[in-house]
């Protein structure tokens, strides 16, 4: 008999894996069962798990100290060399962070800051779009069904459709932001051309919006460069961060300029206010992840090994197409069925893959960089062993 849990659901149906403990890609249940990890906990373990020099930084920087007060009123040099590292990677003009706790308050702090900074209240998003699940995120998000229950919602939010010319004519001079993802996630990763993206950027140049970029699920190599947006040689006006940032630990960022951030430190003073943003002995962690991923090159790796994932499932008769960029994957089969069965079948055999929100007729996978060759080989096993039984 299973004892009574005092957390709160978040469905009536979940993995429900006991586990106990993490190393590499492979994640351990209280029997000792190993589960290859190939959805790297939602996209936040990109290092995989049980870095060394992650934990040797967390370990450091609790013998310093942790929580000590407030975000932005003490100075607190790992905060500085995370934000710096980090600032270091983006192009001019992202020269500034506001870390905040997680991906949506991430999002919240930029729709805020582009209000602030417009002195406009419309907002413009995508169809299908997901970006978390406060309120303001949710707002704008794409997925009516997940917003019915909690209406109301932000007013002046207007839909257009993803990578749609005709769309665009919703940013105008009311326009205070427009955020879309880089590349949808929850969608079943949908990638846009690169003259939607074009056309976007100069129409927000025209009118005067602020464009944000949501990358907490395909940004940090996720998609074979340090930022999604790179591909399409622009540059936005705001950047949302999350997931893996932290390198396994809660934080969210959002980037922009230094002549827009510091506009929320007047009119009003402390206009966007956070207690554990940046916390110490997250930034020591997150600092840690991007070392790693850039002396030991990772990121340089995740096309090579995205396209050998590719290759080795796309000629499965069951697969109806598959949707990628470097290790960002949405595997489409006919229907929720198949997925359900594709998806419940690896878990059993040791695999774990995991569903879409809004999009239930693919399933995702998205493997944490220091995937082997070897890895992907049997991790490509098991999956076409369960696509051979459909």
């Amino acid at each position: 008999m299973i004892e009574k849990s005092h957390l709160a659901p978040t469905s009536p149906y979940p993995i429900g894996l006991n586990i106990v403990e993490a190393e590499g890609i492979y994640v351990v249940d209280a029997d000792g069962r190993k589960y290859m990890d190939m959805i790297s906990g939602v996209g936040v373990s990109a290092l995989g798990h049980g870095n060394r020099r992650i934990k040797d930084a967390i370990s450091a920087q609790l013998d310093r100290h942790a929580h000590v007060m407030v975000y932005g009123e003490f100075h607190q040099g790992i905060q500085e060399a995370f934000a710096k590292k980090l600032c270091g990677l983006l192009p001019t003009p992202l020269d500034m962070v506001y870390f905040t706790n997680s991906g949506t308050e991430a999002v919240e702090a930029a729709l805020k800051l582009a209000k602030r900074v417009t002195g406009r209240t419309r907002l413009v998003a995508a169809r299908k779009s997901y970006h978390g699940s406060t309120h303001g995120s949710l707002s704008v998000s794409g997925n009516e069904v997940k917003k019915n229950a909690f209406r109301p919602m932000l007013p002046e939010v207007y839909f257009m459709e993803f990578n749609d010319m005709d769309s665009l004519s919703l940013i105008d001079e009311h326009t205070a932001g427009v955020i879309i993802e880089t590349i949808q996630g929850d969608a079943g990763v949908r990638i846009p051309s690169q003259e939607w993206m074009m056309a976007l950027r100069t129409r927000c140049n025209e009118t005067g919006a602020m464009l944000i970029l949501d990358e907490i699920q395909c940004g940090l190599g996720r998609c074979g460069t340090w930022w999604a947006f790179e591909p399409f040689g622009l540059v936005p006006d705001i950047l949302t961060l999350g997931k893996a940032l932290g390198a396994g630990l809660p934080i969210g960022a959002c980037v922009a300029s230094s002549t827009l951030l510091s506009q929320f430190a007047h009119d009003p003073v402390l206009g966007h206010i956070t207690t554990f943003g940046g916390h110490p002995v997250i930034c020591a962690a997150g600092l840690a992840g991007l070392k790693e991923l850039e002396e030991r090159r990772l990121v340089e790796g995740v096309n090579a090994k995205g396209q050998l994932l590719h290759d080795l499932l796309i000629q499965h008769p069951a697969i109806v197409e598959i949707r990628y960029r470097g290790l960002f994957f949405a595997v489409e089969l006919q229907g929720e069925d198949e997925v359900m069965q594709v998806v419940s079948g690896c878990l059993e055999n040791g695999l774990i893959g995991f569903y879409f929100l809004s999009h239930r007729s693919a399933f995702r996978l998205a493997p944490p960089f220091t995937i082997t060759e070897e890895e992907i080989r049997r991790a490509a096993e098991i999956i076409t062993e369960q696509l051979n039984r459909l």
